[in-house]
C-alpha cells in the first residue's frame, strides 16, 4: 500500500463523483459490502421516514452514565411542543462503527500508540457488532471494509503508516456514507451507528468543505466522536488550530457525539475505552413528530431526563420529511 500521494488534481470531477455515490471507486481499495445487520427482539414500531429514533446518553453531575431509566423518566421537545414518545429501549444496541485514523505526516511519533488504543477499542466489540478500519492522509482508504473480525480490524489498523497531508472532511464525509448503507428502516433490527476520528491536525486537502460534511451529518443519525490530539501547548495557539477545533465540536456536538483534546497520545486508550462505555449506555426513543408538515424544514430538538441533576444527551435535529 503507498502512502502520502494526493488525489487527483480533477478535484471537481471527484466530488461530482462522490456527490453520484461513487465512493468506493475513489477509495484506494474497494470497501465491499457492509455485512447484513442481525435481527434484533424488539416491539415493532411504525417505520419509514415519519419516525424519529434518538439515541440518548443521560450522565448525572459527576459525568456518569445513568443506564436505570424508563420511558417515562424522559421528555422529547420538537420545535418547542413536546412529543409522545412511541418507543423506548434499554436494550444495548449492536454496532456499526466507523474507525477514522490519522496517517498523515505529523503522526509519525504517535502511530503505534494510536494503533494500539483503537485495537483496544475493537476488543470491545461484541460478536454483533461490526466496524470498518479508514486511514486517511493525503488520500482516503478503507483498509477494512465492515467486518465482526477482530482478527481483520487488527490487521487494518497496524498496517496504517505515517505520511502525506490531512483529508479530515474527505475522511468523515466518506465513513457517513459507507454507514448510512447500514441503515434499516425498523426499529427490529436497528444498529446504532458512530464514526470515531482521530486526528492531530487542521484539514489541509479535502475535497468536500466542512460545511458539506456538517450538512451531510445533520441528514444521518451517526453520532460523531473526534479525538482531537494537540501537543502541550499547541491548542489555541493558531488560527488553523482554532478552526479545526470548532469544526470538531460542531459536528460532534450537532450529532450527540463527544470531542476529546488530550494533550497526549498516552491518553486515548481511556478515550477510546470511554466512547465504548457510551456507545454501550445510551437509551434509544422513538416518536413520531406532531408536525405533519412534509416541509423539509429543520426541526430542533431537546430531551430532558426527570432525574434531578441528569443531563440527557442526542442529535440536535433532524430535517423533517420533503413535500
Amino acid at each position: 500500500m503507498s502512502h502520502g500521494r494526493a488525489w487527483p488534481r480533477a478535484a471537481a470531477a471527484a466530488l461530482a463523483l462522490l456527490a453520484a455515490g461513487a465512493v468506493p471507486r475513489l477509495l484506494a481499495g474497494e470497501p465491499g459490502a457492509p455485512a447484513r445487520p442481525q435481527s434484533q427482539a424488539a416491539p415493532t414500531f411504525r417505520s419509514g421516514v415519519d419516525l424519529v429514533a434518538l439515541n440518548v446518553t443521560v450522565t448525572d453531575p459527576s459525568n456518569r452514565y445513568i443506564t436505570d431509566l424508563g420511558a417515562e423518566d424522559f421528555v422529547v421537545f420538537e420545535d418547542g411542543v413536546r412529543q409522545e414518545i412511541g418507543y423506548f429501549s434499554r436494550t444495548n444496541l449492536s454496532l456499526s462503527v466507523s474507525l477514522l485514523l490519522d496517517s498523515s505526516a505529523s503522526m509519525e511519533d504517535k502511530m503505534r500508540t494510536t494503533q494500539e488504543a483503537a485495537s483496544g477499542f475493537v476488543q470491545s466489540l461484541r460478536p454483533e457488532d461490526q466496524a470498518q478500519v479508514v486511514d486517511f492522509d493525503s488520500r482516503v482508504r478503507v483498509v477494512a471494509p465492515f467486518t465482526n473480525s477482530k482478527a481483520d480490524l487488527e490487521t487494518a489498523i497496524a498496517s496504517t503508516v505515517p505520511g502525506g497531508s490531512t483529508s479530515l472532511f474527505t475522511a468523515i464525509y466518506i465513513a457517513l456514507r459507507e454507514l448510512k448503507k447500514t441503515e434499516t428502516r425498523g426499529m427490529e433490527d436497528r444498529r446504532r451507528r458512530a464514526v470515531i476520528v482521530l486526528s492531530d491536525g487542521e484539514d489541509t486537502s479535502s475535497l468536500v468543505s466542512y460545511d458539506e460534511v456538517l450538512e451531510l451529518a445533520k441528514r444521518t443519525e451517526t453520532a460523531i466522536y473526534a479525538i482531537g490530539i494537540r501537543s502541550t501547548g499547541e491548542k489555541g495557539t493558531n488560527k488553523a488550530s482554532g478552526q479545526s477545533d470548532f469544526a470538531l465540536r460542531q459536528l460532534t456536538t450537532q450529532t450527540g457525539g463527544r470531542v476529546f483534546f488530550p494533550s497526549s497520545a498516552d491518553d486515548l486508550r481511556s478515550i477510546y475505552a470511554l466512547i465504548s462505555q457510551e456507545l454501550s449506555s445510551q437509551y434509544l426513543v422513538g416518536y413520531t413528530s406532531a408536525n405533519a408538515k412534509r416541509d423539509g424544514a429543520w426541526r430542533r430538538i431537546n430531551v430532558r431526563a426527570s432525574r434531578p441533576g441528569a443531563t440527557a444527551r442526542t442529535r440536535m435535529g433532524y430535517y423533517a420529511p420533503g413535500g
